[in-house]
């Protein structure tokens, strides 16, 4: 599991999807999320794609990565624009808008809030930390 959050107790509800303990519906929507980021997404049209309610699925949700549904997708969005910061070919708000945020001031805030720094700050600590290694 990517992120390293499951519950840890072993149920895997018999689905045998490879995936440890995580059961298929989280394994779904997890890809699903993890396709469609760039998207708008909700918790009604992941659960959708899982093949679930959204009530049922936000409780399991949360059981199985140890985070509710906005904070998961925010999360993956923040780790898809660090990379692309680091990269250095995309202007910040390209970059905001590309992995799926509404508006440049939500993509600040989320940023600061997971990496403790703007996203000109970490650009620019990242640039001098690749220049520091050639």
């Amino acid at each position: 599991m990517k992120n390293g959050n499951h519950n840890g107790n072993g149920s895997s509800n018999g689905n045998g999807n490879g995936h440890g303990a995580e059961p298929v519906r989280i394994w779904k929507a997890r890809s699903f999320i993890h396709a469609h980021y760039s998207e708008e997404l909700s918790l009604g049209k992941v659960a959708r794609a899982a093949n679930t309610s959204a009530n049922y699925f936000s409780e399991k949700f949360k059981e199985a990565t140890g985070e509710n549904f906005v904070q998961y997708v925010a999360r993956s969005r923040y780790e898809k624009a660090a990379a692309l910061l680091r990269d250095g070919r995309l202007r910040i708000s390209e970059i905001a808008f590309a992995v799926g945020f509404q508006s440049l001031s939500q993509f600040n805030r989320v940023f600061k809030k997971f990496a403790g720094r703007s996203p000109t700050e970490f650009r620019l600590a990242e640039r001098r930390r690749q220049n520091g290694r050639q």
